[in-house]
């Protein structure tokens, strides 16, 4: 068994904490409220699967909180700090950070995904979808220009309809785009062993679950390839809500729905950390089978986790209400019995972390 330190027992801190690597072909949710150390802790064991394992990680960052991820503390052993190195992980970033570019090519997305961008419906609006579902083009010829004009000098109504909504919407104006270049979609696809997606930088709200969902409806076209890789998805509340309230998350909470509950098989794993489990669709939390549980106070979220993860007892969930921070459970598939933990020491830097309070001296 391929073990991965993660802390000590808060019980002995003389016994080390392990998680079994092999598990982590089952989708995992990872959960505790703001202040309990979730994101620090969520990248102890990050740090452990690259160490130990060969499984390709996509990271989906909406804080910029994994940018790090290759940068080493001094702190760190020689021999980890080494290895990480020698790593191959792509950090892509958003908005006007320094760093490769997170760009997806428009033309990727599939026509329901291509329609949900441009809030068209396909019984209401079914004479531009028509013109969006047969229209053509190659990425390296695509220039949003040419393609309005096009469009307008055609004379058809629907192609005028379609030039002036994505004019009006401004959609082609989006950072997201390549406009021609490269996609991140093509990075992925060849597997490196961590591939960060800072989705926190964009101007434009939909731009971060777009990009979500142009990398997960690649990765499940081609899943028949069954190339394993564990989507991590931090604050996943923000892509997998259970009332999504657009085109556009309706779409990324149905692909994750699918991968969920149909992905495992293919080697498409999930690692959703979020503050609340009652923020997650309901469809994807039950199809969970490993749980890391950090501070949670709320009553009803601990009623939901309870019924959800029916294989931890109610008592030792109900403890999580006085953990202290770097505390966790951890049960299910990747450890032999429910265990409490305090979490160890980060390798790498996190780039986030809370604000200080500016005080008087």
């Amino acid at each position: 068994m391929t073990d991965l330190s993660i802390g000590t027992l808060t019980a002995d801190p003389t016994v080390i904490a392990k998680l079994d690597a092999r598990r982590f072909n089952r989708h995992t949710f990872w959960c505790g409220q703001s202040g309990s150390g979730k994101t620090y802790a969520l990248g102890v064991v990050l740090e452990q699967l690259l160490l130990h394992t060969e499984l390709p990680m996509l990271i989906l960052d909406p804080n910029a909180d994994f940018v790090r991820l290759a940068e080493t503390r001094d702190s760190a052993p020689v021999e980890h700090s080494d290895r990480i190195a020698q790593t191959d992980i792509r950090v892509f970033r958003s908005g006007h950070q320094e760093g490769e570019r997170l760009h997806v090519r428009y033309l990727d997305l599939s026509p329901a995904a291509k329609a949900a961008v441009l809030q068209i419906d396909p019984i209401a609006d079914a004479e531009e979808y028509n013109v969006l579902l047969h229209w053509s083009v190659s990425a390296t010829e695509f220039d949003t220009d040419r393609m309005l004009q096009e469009f307008r000098a055609s004379g058809e109504p629907a192609r005028v309809r379609l030039a002036n909504r994505m004019e009006n919407l401004q959609v082609l104006e989006w950072d997201l785009w390549s406009r021609g270049a490269h996609s991140v979609v093509d990075v992925i696809d060849g597997r490196p062993r961590a591939t960060v997606l800072d989705l926190g930088g964009f101007d434009h709200p939909a731009e971060p679950k777009v990009a979500a969902l142009a990398v997960l409806e690649q990765l499940w076209a081609r899943r028949e390839s069954r190339r394993p890789i564990l989507i991590v998805i931090d604050e996943a509340h923000n892509l997998c809500s259970p009332e999504p309230r657009n085109a556009v998350e309706r779409a990324l909470t149905e692909q994750l729905v699918q991968i969920a509950a149909e992905g495992r098989k293919f080697g498409l794993w999930l690692f959703l950390s979020t503050q609340r489990p009652t923020k997650i669709h309901p469809n994807v939390l039950s199809q969970c089978d490993n749980l890391g549980l950090m501070r949670v106070n709320a009553p009803r979220d601990i009623a939901e986790l309870a019924e959800v993860f029916g294989f931890v007892g109610e008592d030792d969930i109900r403890r999580a209400q006085g953990f202290t921070q770097g505390q966790a459970l951890f049960a299910g598939g990747f450890i032999a019995q429910p265990t409490f933990v305090q979490m160890g020491a980060r390798l790498t830097e996190e780039a986030g972390g809370d604000v200080v309070v500016p005080l008087r001296e």
